[in-house]
Formats: C-alpha cells, sequence, structure tokens
C-alpha cells in the first residue's frame, strides 16, 4: 500500500487537525482486547480494497483498523461513490474474523455496525442519530432527515470479513456531495474531535460484536436484534424498495427479522422479507 500525498499542507485547514495515530494506539489497544493494530494513512484510494488486499496477503487478522485521513476512491453499497475534503470525516475499516458465529448470520454484522456507531456517537457527539436499513446513519438537520455516513461489507477470504465505515463529521453546507447529505456538525454536534469519535465508536464495536460472538451470532439472544428495530427510522415508515431485477416493492416497514431481512407489508396484505435492494423513505400521502 503506498498512500498518495495530499497536494495541501497537513495543518491548511486549521479546523480539521490530522488524528493521533499514538493516542488512538494507546486508546483502543489493549490486552485482550479486540483491536490489535490500529494505522492511519494519509491518502488512499479505499480502506476497504486495501484491508482485503492486505488480509488476502496474510499482512492483517482479526482487530486490524485502517483509517484515512482522506479517500480518493471511497466506496457505498451498490459501488455508489463516496467522496469528501480531506480530515473533513471519519473513513475507516476494520477486519473482524467471528469464527464462533455461522456465516449465514454474518448478514448481520452490518447492521451491528450500525448500531455501534449510532451508540458512538450519541455518547462522544451528543447527536441523535437513526439508522436507514441496512446501512446508513440519519442525523437531523434543520428538522430534515440526511445521511451522514455508511458502512459497508465486504468478504476476505472465507473466514474474514471487511467492516467499512464512513462518517461526514465537519462537513460545511456548501462541501455536501449532494443536499441530501449531512454532518455531525451541521446536525449541532457537541463535539467534533474525530479522535474522540473514532475511539467512541471503535470501543462500541468492540462491544456488540463482543455480545454478538458470544451469542453465537444470535441477534435476539444478544440484545441486536431488539437495539436495532429501537433505532431504526426505516421502521413504521412507508418505503419503497427497489430489489434486483428491476422490481420494486412499496408497502409499511413493519420489523427485521430473524436473519437481518426487512419485513414489507403490501397493501395487498403480504409480507414480504427484503435482504437486498435500494430502499427510499416515502413521505406520507
Amino acid at each position: 500500500m503506498t498512500p498518495r500525498e495530499p497536494s495541501d499542507n497537513r495543518w491548511s485547514d486549521l479546523d480539521r487537525p490530522p488524528l493521533n495515530v499514538m493516542s488512538l494506539r494507546r486508546g483502543l489497544i489493549r490486552e485482550g482486547g479486540l483491536w490489535r493494530a490500529v494505522d492511519v494513512v494519509r491518502s488512499t484510494g479505499s480502506t476497504n480494497s486495501d484491508l482485503v488486499a492486505l488480509a488476502a496477503a496474510g499482512k492483517a487478522g482479526e482487530g486490524t483498523v485502517l483509517v484515512a485521513e482522506e479517500q480518493t476512491a471511497g466506496r457505498g453499497r451498490l459501488d455508489r461513490q463516496w467522496s469528501a475534503p480531506p480530515r473533513s470525516g471519519l473513513f475507516l475499516s476494520v477486519l473482524l474474523r467471528p469464527a464462533e458465529v455461522p456465516v449465514a448470520r454474518w448478514g448481520w454484522l452490518p447492521l451491528l455496525t450500525g448500531v455501534a456507531v449510532a451508540t458512538g456517537l450519541s455518547r462522544a457527539a451528543g447527536v441523535d442519530t437513526a439508522l436507514k436499513w441496512p446501512n446508513d446513519l440519519l442525523v437531523t438537520v434543520g428538522g430534515e432527515e440526511r445521511k451522514a455516513g455508511g458502512i459497508l461489507a465486504e468478504r476476505a477470504g472465507d473466514d474474514m470479513v471487511v467492516l467499512g465505515i464512513g462518517i461526514n463529521v465537519t462537513l460545511r453546507e456548501d462541501e455536501l456531495p449532494v443536499p441530501q447529505a449531512g454532518s455531525l456538525a451541521l446536525a449541532n454536534a457537541v463535539s467534533t474531535d474525530r479522535d474522540t469519535l473514532l475511539r467512541a465508536v471503535l470501543r462500541a464495536l468492540e462491544d456488540w460484536y463482543g455480545r454478538w460472538r458470544a451469542a453465537g451470532g444470535d441477534p435476539a439472544a444478544s440484545g441486536l436484534q431488539e437495539t436495532y428495530a429501537a433505532g431504526c427510522a426505516t421502521l413504521g415508515r412507508t418505503v419503497r424498495a427497489e430489489l434486483p431485477g428491476d422490481r420494486s416493492l412499496v408497502g409499511e416497514a413493519v420489523a427485521v427479522d430473524g436473519d437481518g431481512r426487512l419485513v414489507i407489508a403490501t397493501k395487498e396484505g403480504v409480507q414480504e422479507p427484503v435482504g437486498a435492494g435500494d430502499i427510499v423513505h416515502l413521505r406520507p400521502a
């Protein structure tokens, strides 16, 4: 991995200081803990791609955290681009190896990560956050629901998963990639210190991952299913699901089932679980 050097000086934006990697390591790496290695690069294409490659080469194991101050080819779900100014957010990937959990339950990992991110940000930033199924983090800006973060899960070999997390922290209104985007700063966060926020997110992720793994991945026994449902802004809403094969489904999102799928009740009285697709929150008629 050869990170690109940004053309601007690392202190060119004094409101956006660089992350302190030594402080992060002291605060996160401990005997018996999940996090084993924490690295920060100044710029790279995609932390997910880098970590998948490192895992494939046998150069990274469970508990590896890779953070970039800038991503030049960041990806979201459905290969959407994710871009933001340097040091304006948290762009990271973590490598996990849930050996005790049946692969059939690994679909809960993006939802688990969403719960952990929302938990960490609520504590450290004082921002009310909500989750849009399956992997978006929503904040309220001027009374309007906006996306401030997202999660991308990718398999790394047969037994590992890379979870990518992107969070807009200090993006200003004129820097937003689309009008529907938001940031913690625009949502009036009490803190936008990225070191503090990153530690809070990773500690919450360690906690939830430990609970889930100890329960053999059972979402009910670990409390994950109930907690996700409580924080999910999609439930109770009328939604349109854009499904594979150019099919769409409209109805009320009524539950998240034991497999992490969104259950949509149509006007015909059918309840259909959706495991993959793009979900649009529709305004009440």
